[in-house]
């Protein structure tokens, strides 16, 4: 495999899981059992994806143009901020009753 086909494939599969976490963000009634622990999950996930593709693309591909990843990886930090919100909240009414 190519370090570019690697790059796409990290950088969309980031974008994907970006979207389905903020979707998730979004309507977090889809999700009642375990929501902000998924999102969680989906917005670690795409920030591990898009930095990865991030550091291949610039260590092996000539003239990469990163904004694409750098997108996934902005999308991740909003679903991890959202998601932390309500996974703080819960974890705080759990400690507390």
């Amino acid at each position: 495999m190519t370090a570019e086909a690697k790059v796409r494939i990290l950088t969309w599969i980031g974008l994907a899981a970006g979207v389905a976490g903020g979707l998730l963000v979004a309507f977090p009634k889809v999700l009642p059992a375990g929501g902000p622990w998924v999102q969680l999950a989906l917005g670690i996930a795409t920030l591990v994806l898009a930095f990865t593709a991030r550091k291949t693309g610039i260590a092996e591909v000539e003239g990469f143009d990163g904004r694409l990843s750098l997108a996934a990886a902005l999308l991740g930090f909003l679903v991890v901020f959202f998601a932390g919100q309500v996974a703080f909240t819960l974890l705080v009414g759990v400690a507390n009753p």
